[in-house]
């Protein structure tokens, strides 16, 4: 097949002398580079402005993100980022600020963290609060640390497990390895719920050396623990402390509060909940919420009002303040601020409001499940939270098929596919999470295209194995491309383009190869 190259690549047309940019005059006095840090020959291209710009702008019109159209990534929340946040996060005040300014020069900054802390712990119902924590990650790192210290300060050295339910995001299990702790898998029942019997034989075995148990409300599955007083009380009972993994707050968020369910600590992703950017991998926030039992552990400092407002002074002052036992610093300065402000701006916008969030999250996630599941297997026939999961096979009627396939021509429908392969007790596993920043047309889209590639699926299987078809990228070996990367610009070619889609009435675009 003949070969031609998609345009003059950036790399091919750079010319000696040709600069995109002019740098200003320093401001401020010049040194030498010391030697042992010059490159003589960094082989950058040399480009005009409009070549570099156009290079950049060809490559992001390649991805697919939030604001090109419906991603349903279950478990991560890809909610619309409403642009007045942005416009908020880009004010001067808050833009140009330097976390190392002395604390009087940025009252309105700490005012802004401060309220945030006082908004979140209400939406969660506990007492203390970080916004340290710099992900979601990082926030349950930090509260099963505060776990772990809460009972090395009571002298209970032999609490050094963890229970984790079977559909566990990833980070569970791992958090507790790194918190230097042990993990007990509990099994899920039928109804995708924690199977009660197994942890209460947990309890009965490992009683006095069970530090916590770390569970997402609702699970991964999609589903609420119908159970959870009862796994609250099973674990307090044995002396354990409960953690809630927050990511999935887009579920609860002003309906139920998981302080008062009797949970001791968890971590919100202002990412997933409050519609702040996912980034390319960051910057993320997530901040770790406690009762009061815990809260002299919190990782620190926190905001806090050194001097209250009296006739005399208007506004508090806010500075800083260390929590008596804290497990210390996770992050330089104080989190991702930019994350902070745009999920303040969020919060305001809404008040009391963010019930509706989560109600119409819920309903969106329901319709879409009422409407698929008699073509797809759903594992756990129930009504679902924000999410819920389905089986991405069939293995009487399209035996070939497997989810990946499924994922790979939604894409030819312009839909970036859900969650796949997870959560892992589901076999073929598709999560789906439309959240409630989508309109009923367009679920009804996405449900059309899944119910024609189902029909696709037992007519022309092919279809779905060779998808995506008309996709800048072909589908690729992503066991070889996982573990030969290539991780330089090198330049790319094209291939003519073999086949067309019945779900795009337009010419497929041209396709690159790896």
């Amino acid at each position: 097949m003949s070969v031609e190259p998609l345009e003059p690549l950036i790399y091919e047309i750079s010319k000696p002398g040709r600069t995109g940019v002019t740098m200003p005059d320093p401001d401020v006095p010049t040194t030498e580079i010391p030697a042992n840090l010059r490159r003589e020959e960094l082989g950058l291209p040399e480009v005009s402005e409009m070549e570099a710009v156009r290079h950049f702008v060809k490559l992001s019109q390649f991805n697919h993100g939030i604001d090109i159209g419906f991603y349903p990534l279950g478990s991560c929340t890809m909610k619309y980022n409403p642009k007045i946040n942005e416009a908020v996060a880009r004010l001067p005040g808050f833009a140009h600020v330097h976390p190392l300014q002395p604390p009087e020069t940025v009252q309105g900054s700490l005012a802004l963290m401060y309220m945030l802390q006082q908004w979140l712990m209400e939406i969660s119902g506990f007492q203390a609060i970080s916004l340290q924590p710099a992900a979601g990650a990082q926030g349950e790192f930090a509260g099963i640390l505060m776990i772990r210290k809460y009972h090395l300060d009571q002298g209970d050295e032999k609490r050094t497990k963890i229970l984790v339910p079977d559909s566990a995001h990833g980070t569970n299990p791992a958090t507790t390895t790194m918190a230097g702790l042990e993990v007990i898998e509990l099994p899920s029942d039928d109804k995708g719920d924690v199977d009660l019997d197994a942890l209460k034989k947990a309890c009965e075995t490992h009683g006095d050396s069970i530090a916590g148990m770390m569970i997402t409300v609702p699970s991964t599955l999609g589903v609420f623990e119908e159970h959870i007083l009862e796994i609250v009380e099973a674990v307090h009972n044995v002396g354990g402390l409960m953690y809630m993994d927050g990511a999935n707050m887009n579920a609860l968020m002003g309906v139920a509060k998981p302080g008062e369910l009797g949970f001791d600590v968890m971590h919100y992703n202002l990412h997933k909940t409050f519609s702040t950017p996912h980034g390319g991998g960051g910057p993320g926030s997530g901040p770790v919420v406690c009762n009061e039992k815990l809260a002299p552990f919190l990782p620190g400092p926190v905001v806090a009002v050194v001097e209250e407002a009296d006739d005399d002074v208007e506004a508090p002052l806010y500075g800083w303040a260390m929590p008596e036992k804290s497990i210390g610093r996770l992050k330089a300065f104080q989190g991702n601020f930019g994350m902070h402000v745009r999920a303040y701006s969020y919060i305001a916008m809404y008040g009391t409001g963010v019930a509706d969030v989560t109600n119409y999250a819920v309903l969106n996630a329901n319709y879409i499940r009422a409407r698929l599941k008699e073509t797809y297997h759903e594992p756990y026939d129930r009504a679902c939270g924000h999410e819920f999961v389905l089986e991405g096979h069939w293995p009487q009627k399209a035996p070939g098929i497997h989810a990946l396939d499924i994922s790979k021509r939604l894409m030819d429908y312009g839909f970036h596919p859900p969650t796949n392969y997870f959560p892992l007790i589901v076999p073929e596993a598709l999560l789906i999470e439309p959240t409630e920043t989508e309109s009923k047309e367009m679920l009804d889209q996405f449900i059309d295209a899944m119910l024609k590639i189902a029909e696709e699926a037992e007519k022309t299987p092919d279809m779905l194995h060779e998808a995506p078809h008309n996709t800048p990228v072909r589908r690729v070996d992503e066991v070889r491309a996982a573990k030969e990367l290539v991780l330089c610009c090198q330049p790319l070619h094209l291939t003519e383009d073999v086949s067309s889609s019945e779900a795009n009435d337009a010419p497929a675009k041209e396709t690159v190869t790896s």
